[in-house]
């Protein structure tokens, strides 16, 4: 039996370092999307960028919000405090936020907000010493995305949260790292082998995905995958490297329609002939006489 689809808006940092718009997404993704989770990042710039890494250009000058890459990361870069006011938004609207992280400060950082779910990023899926602290620190879900992550550092990172006992409390996401990812490089039936790999040990599979339209999501829900994430934006021209790769709001409206269709379709019949195909029958069925 498929469960029901969780379909989790990534507004990521295309709020373009500014609160308003970010309470504008949230809201757009409540109202018209009907799309209850929302997911932010949270990096400590000092941490994650050496000092060369900081004051180097960025590599599209054009999508850059400062004059060096680092200077670009801090513009779009959320405090601990904004992070708390976005969660506190987000509840009273009965919805649930989240956040990646990409460092161990913002894993301590958003372990003290206590959200149900914290996401590891593909770039992170090998950062042991990040995911030891999640896995005694955060009482919630822990998410791990697997884009550029070979078979064997899969599977030694399955095998470390295992024996940390918290693998019943951990969600694998297939993801291929490439913006925006052509179709043939989907590789979707990887979903299929992290089921039935992983599929008895952890809580759940998901999918996080980097592509143009909606129709790949929908195989990878019939696939296996109960977590669909998508990077989410008000409008994919706006400066910045997410944007091409994101969904506008009426994307995401229609996502979140033909995912629960296909949930509501995924169903054996329920008897031989359906009490819709009955009258249908009498009238078309060649030996109804």
């Amino acid at each position: 039996m498929y469960k029901e689809p969780i379909l989790i808006a990534e507004i990521g940092c295309n709020h373009k370092g500014d609160m308003d718009i970010a309470r504008e997404m949230i809201d757009t993704a409540h109202v018209f999307c009907k799309v209850k989770y929302v997911k932010f990042q949270k990096r400590c710039l000092e941490e994650c960028l050496t000092p060369s890494e900081f004051s180097a250009p960025h590599p599209n000058p054009a999508n850059s919000y400062g004059k060096t890459y680092g200077e670009h990361r801090k513009f779009l870069e959320f405090d601990l405090a904004q992070h708390r006011e976005l969660k506190e938004y987000c509840e009273s609207k009965g919805m649930v936020y989240f956040s990646s992280v990409w460092d161990i400060t913002s894993a301590k950082e958003m372990t003290s907000l206590k959200p149900e779910i914290i996401k590891v990023p593909s770039a992170c899926s090998t950062h042991l010493k990040l995911i030891e602290v999640l896995c005694g620190e955060f009482g919630g879900e822990i998410h791990i995305a697997l884009g550029m992550t070979s078979r064997k550092e899969e599977e030694e990172l399955v095998s470390f949260i295992e024996k940390k006992n918290r693998i019943k409390d951990t969600v694998l996401y297939h993801c291929i790292s490439g913006y925006p990812v052509p179709f043939d490089n989907m590789s979707l039936m990887e979903i299929v082998r992290l089921k039935k790999t992983y599929g008895g040990k952890v809580k759940d599979i998901g999918f996080s995905g980097h592509h143009l339209g909606i129709a790949i999501d929908v195989a990878a829900y019939t696939l296996g995958a109960n977590y669909i994430e998508r990077h989410y934006t008000l409008d994919r021209t706006w400066k910045g490297t997410d944007h091409a790769a994101s969904l506008e709001p009426e994307g995401m409206r229609k996502l979140k329609r033909d995912l629960l269709a296909a949930y509501k379709s995924l169903s054996y019949r329920k008897e031989e002939i359906l009490e819709i195909e009955k009258e249908q029958r009498l009238k078309l069925k060649w030996d109804r006489k």
